[in-house]
């Protein structure tokens, strides 16, 4: 019971923030309306002239053309109307839905731009596309439907029922007497479909995620046979997914056949009263038969209108998914009087810095460091000591639990977020590009590059020769993430983009990882031009790599348990010393 409150409770607030987006295009919703009225009264009115225009057709002799004719004629004009009353109004309730859909679609993608990291690498990519895509199409669907058919339906219910009413009153009583019937079936039955349509829409939400790690991870896969197991766990997603939907499709499916009961034991009602008091006189032979009609014109809206139910519980399921998304915490907002970094020498200062994912388990405690301007300074240690972390903290894609980050004496928490990053230039050892040209992709920190300035950098990171090679050379389109090249050509596209954007300050993760040696030798020579004079972070697992970096601090469970310059910690033969003998096998190189 609490848990039927619980979802119509939910309906309720869903249907709330609907409306809110309604409310902007208002104008379409009134001109749809006024349209439906038009629509259903002359629609009503048609079988009332046809009713009399049998009772001028009462038997042989008694035929009255010239009345016949003229309401003939305006039968016509009034299905015309009515015609193109439909039309204008499907395009009202068009143009209303799709201009809806597009602005939650749009503040859930603006959402996305602006959650934190943590809810990002705490869901899957495919079930946030899922509700960004998928169930805002479903929606889409359902509140279109809902529009076409839900206010025609009423309108027709209640016209039906007043030109009943001015033709015989008891005969209505009848009828309205047996209505609640219809409402009462309809709204058992959605009641408990709402918590199904849901359940699908979550479930399909985790088809999608896992349909694109599968797609991603192919590779992996086959390498690894694993296509056997992954068809298994489809497949049990997919049953899942088909159990739901049947659920939903079943019950929800139990409206229309119930309703479509109600409605037959309504025309009988109306058959039988009609029938008597057509004998005794009280309605003519037309009017029984307006009556008739009206009867069928009353009882379709509810069969319409228990379809337009089920689609409007499955279209508030998928909105409440969205809107769950678009009420997700934003990152901390900025302060009102947040700095613009501008001219940045490089000057880090971290103080008594402590930070953990998850409150209960800490990962830094107690950091300090000092860097200046220029420094180069490389972080090295074991697998999951804090290094990657402290670059998210550093670039503030996650925010410190206590203690301060200063850039430039500025705490980077009364700075402007787009500034501090626009300081930093990161290579990352994941690549990522966009889909689009190669262009786009390795000037996007700095569009307004000249082209020999592109090119020069182009050659530095040795991709002007692969481009070259290309259909359309720098214009070439790629794929997502450029499937087409390597990995090493990623990076190294990756590297290009960076070395393009100039940035004050560098972070470099691995930046070398997936290069050859050959080829990891002159892009080295490249970074030490472009780290000159620049404060550069070097995260390096290849210990040869930062032997020039003016600090080296090695970290071991979020913490700096070493510090100093390569010499000085091989001379301390501490953790250092010992992860340097073991990647060149006690060689000192």
């Amino acid at each position: 019971m609490t848990n039927l409150v619980n979802l119509k409770q939910n309906q309720k607030e869903t249907l709330k923030k609907v409306l809110k987006y309604i409310k902007k295009y208002r104008i379409y919703l009134i001109m749809s309306l006024i349209l439906a009225f038009v629509t259903v009264v002359l629609t009503l009115y048609i079988p009332k002239i046809t009713g009399q225009t049998l009772d001028y057709m009462m038997g042989k002799n008694h035929v009255d053309f010239k009345n016949v004719i003229s309401k003939l004629i305006q039968i016509i004009i009034f299905v015309l109307i009515t015609g193109l009353a439909q039309w204008f109004m499907n395009l009202c309730n068009n143009k209303m839905t799709y201009c809806v859909v597009r602005d939650i679609r749009n503040d859930a993608f603006k959402k996305i731009e602006k959650l934190p990291l943590k809810f990002i690498d705490s869901h899957s990519y495919g079930e946030i596309e899922s509700r960004v895509i998928a169930d805002a199409d479903q929606f889409a669907d359902g509140l279109l439907m809902g529009f076409t058919q839900l206010f025609t339906g009423v309108i027709t219910i209640l016209g039906t029922l007043m030109f009943m009413f001015s033709i015989n009153i008891i005969i209505t009583i009848v009828v309205v007497l047996v209505t609640p019937l219809s409402f009462f079936v309809a709204g058992f039955i959605s009641k408990r479909t709402f918590h199904m349509f849901k359940k699908q829409s979550e479930i399909r939400g985790m088809q999608t995620a896992f349909v694109n790690e599968m797609i991603e991870g192919q590779k992996v896969i086959k390498a690894f046979n694993r296509q056997e197991i992954t068809l298994k766990k489809f497949d049990e997603i997919n049953d899942k997914l088909n159990e739901c939907s049947l659920k939903a499709t079943f019950f929800s499916s139990l409206t229309n056949p119930s309703t479509r009961f109600v409605n037959s034991l309504v025309y009988t009602g109306v058959g039988i009263a009609g029938a008597i008091s057509a004998i005794n006189g009280i309605v003519t032979v037309g009017q029984l038969s307006a009556f008739l009609s009206y009867s069928n014109q009353y009882t379709k809206p509810f069969n319409e209108i228990s379809g337009v139910v089920t689609e409007l519980q499955n279209a508030i399921a998928c909105a409440a998914r969205l809107f769950e998304l678009i009420e997700e915490q934003e990152e901390i907002q900025e302060a009102e009087n947040a700095l613009d970094l501008c001219d940045v020498e490089g000057n880090i200062e971290i103080k008594d810095m402590s930070f953990s994912y998850v409150s209960d388990q800490h990962l830094i405690e107690n950091f300090d460091l000092s860097v200046k301007p220029g420094q180069k300074v490389a972080i090295v240690g074991p697998t999951g000591c804090g290094k990657t972390t402290l670059i998210n903290l550093l670039m503030r894609f996650y925010d410190v639990t206590s203690g301060k980050i200063l850039v430039d004496n500025n705490e980077i928490s009364e700075v402007t977020r787009s500034s501090l990053r626009n300081s930093y230039g990161m290579v990352l050892q994941e690549t990522w590009l966009k889909s689009g040209t190669i262009r786009e992709n390795i000037t996007m920190g700095n569009p307004s590059i000249s082209e020999k300035e592109m090119v020069k950098v182009a050659k530095i990171c040795h991709i002007h020769h692969f481009i070259n090679r290309l259909p359309k050379k720098y214009d070439t389109i790629i794929t997502e993430n450029g499937g087409e090249f390597s990995q090493g050509q990623k990076q190294l596209l990756c590297i290009a983009r960076v070395m393009m954007s100039k940035p004050a300050m560098l972070i470099l993760d691995e930046a070398t990882s997936s290069i050859d040696t050959r080829t990891e030798i002159k892009i080295q020579e490249a970074f030490e031009k472009l780290m000159d004079g620049r404060t550069t972070f070097i995260v390096a697992h290849r210990l040869a790599t930062i032997r020039s970096a003016d600090i080296i601090l090695v970290m071991k469970n979020g913490s700096i348990i070493e510090k100093g310059n390569h010499k000085d910690l091989m001379k301390k033969r501490g953790f250092y010393y010992n992860l340097y003998q073991s990647q060149f096998l006690g060689k000192e190189i």
